[in-house]
């Protein structure tokens, strides 16, 4: 979406600089609260056991099963005493400074509206189901947290170096589609993974994807799906080793080595690689969602 189409909508009334709106909770329709309470529903139906405890925790600590969409004045009480942390509300998606000044400050942005009944299963721009029940049950745990607030500040850095597509990769393979080692076994903390029901079955379960341990420079240097599921998942031991690769690395060199354009595919699997499933990638072959094939 172009942000600057945004002035035009009523519906975002005033737009603050850092593209920040009222969330208007009151003007929120029954059906869109109806819409809010299905996904819930559904959700919550298939993650146990597929996600990890710490994302449990966060739903359960803030509520978000009370009813309907939650008001963030409301979860921002409870999210502000346990990390530190508030959701505000935006109108679509940000320019990169604007969203990493928020993460460097501990304010997650939230898209403001919520998806059609047509697109309970998937939605290409985030709304506010994806933003609040995907990402901001991990922004209670601390360390994660952290994480979150070092990539802002890290991204904030990264603007002079024209190095944008790496850091994208480095979001997308980790707080967007991050897989975990548990004591129970593999488990999901990835927002895009946890609010899609069929992901995720598909990340845990499917022998299509390769499930890669988690290589800081490989990742960044590695393309990735924006409209279907993923063909690789890369996988941490711990949010700590998440957090300590972020703030242990210096970024200046790092982004003079990587090149403009990523170096591997979506679905390449390297030699030097700590691999957990070399995935057939049959998923893909076949056309994925825009020719409807079923996960494998």
């Amino acid at each position: 979406m172009d942000p600057t189409n945004i002035y035009a909508d009523p519906r975002t009334k005033q737009v603050a600089d850092d593209f920040t709106i009222d969330q208007n909770w009151q003007d929120y329709t029954a059906e869109q609260h109806e819409t809010w309470d299905i996904l819930y529903k559904r959700q919550l139906e298939c993650l146990p056991g597929l996600a990890c405890d710490e994302f449990m925790n966060g739903l359960n600590a803030l509520d978000l099963g009370a009813g309907g969409i939650p008001d963030f004045d409301k979860i921002n009480v409870k999210l502000k005493k346990l990390t530190g942390w508030t959701v505000v509300a935006v109108p679509c998606l940000v320019p990169d400074d604007v969203f990493f000044e928020h993460l460097a400050n501990r304010r997650f942005p939230a898209g403001n509206f919520i998806r059609k009944r047509e697109q309970l299963e998937y939605i290409q721009e985030p709304d506010v189901f994806h933003d609040v029940f995907g990402h901001v049950p991990m922004l209670t745990d601390p360390v994660f947290a952290d994480y979150m607030e070092a990539y802002g500040k890290g991204g904030m850095r990264s603007l002079g170096f024209d190095r944008l597509k790496a850091l994208a990769s480095l979001y997308w393979y980790t707080v967007e589609f991050g897989l975990i080692n548990t004591s129970k076994g593999m488990r999901i903390y990835g927002a895009g993974i946890v609010s899609s029901r069929s992901e995720s079955v598909f990340s845990l379960k499917a022998r299509s994807p390769n499930r890669i341990h988690f290589d800081l420079e490989r990742l960044m240097r590695s393309d990735y799906k924006i409209d279907d599921f993923q063909a690789t998942y890369f996988v941490i031991s711990s949010f700590e080793e998440l957090f300590r690769a972020t703030v242990d690395t210096d970024f200046g060199p790092l982004y003079e080595r990587l090149n403009p354009c990523f170096d591997y595919t979506a679905t390449g699997v390297l030699e030097s690689d700590r691999v957990y499933n070399r995935g057939t990638q049959e998923y893909g072959r076949a056309g994925g969602r825009k020719r409807g094939v079923k996960p494998v």
